[in-house]
């Protein structure tokens, strides 16, 4: 081994914005130069100089097509079938649903109780260029104080401000789970 292959090359380096830059790069003058200014010649009139202002417009995200990427983001959703629920699980529900009516028969005691629940339920498709329009739909869930629960009319139950019919529930679980373990008798 020679010893000019054994000793590192040196090379210079300038220091240029607190950049280390080597001599021999070859932009080097052009780098030095900076930006070209232009004062009163041909193309200082042709293209006067924006002001911050504007010119942070001319950077700003655009959207062509106003609710393009919502439709878009619309059709990657999986839609899935309704499950139907077997006797027991109806029985359940049901006992469920009769506890909570109970608990928020009125609205003393929907405010005196605040029973907080969650309601995982299914929802159709309405979006008529889908293909599962009618056929499937979704499954969402809503946690909340339930504020009433509709046995005779409508068959609703009320979370929050949403209205869930009873047809539609697939699970309901309590915040406390001991609300649930006591039997109510309708006598």
């Amino acid at each position: 081994m020679t010893q000019a292959n054994a000793a590192p090359l040196e090379q210079q380096f300038i220091q240029w914005n607190g950049f280390l830059v080597p001599v021999d790069f070859p932009y080097l003058n052009t780098l030095l130069l900076g930006r070209p200014r232009h004062t009163m010649d041909d193309f200082f009139f042709r293209h006067p100089q924006m002001d911050q202002g504007k010119r942070a417009k001319v950077f700003a995200p655009f959207d062509a097509l106003d609710g393009y990427g919502e439709s878009i983001s619309e059709k990657n959703t999986v839609y899935t079938d309704k499950i139907i629920l077997d006797e027991s699980e109806k029985e359940e529900l049901n006992r469920r649903l009769t506890i909570l009516h109970h608990l928020t028969y009125n609205s003393r005691l929907a405010k005196a109780n605040r029973v907080i629940v969650t309601v995982e339920y299914y929802i159709p498709c309405t979006d008529e260029h889908s293909f599962a329009c009618g056929l499937r739909g979704q499954y969402r869930t809503e946690t909340g104080v339930v504020w009433k629960v509709d046995m005779e009319v409508g068959k609703t139950i009320t979370v929050n401000q949403k209205m869930i019919a009873f047809d539609d529930i697939l699970a309901i679980t309590a915040k406390k789970d001991n609300i649930f373990a006591c039997t109510w008798d309708e006598s």
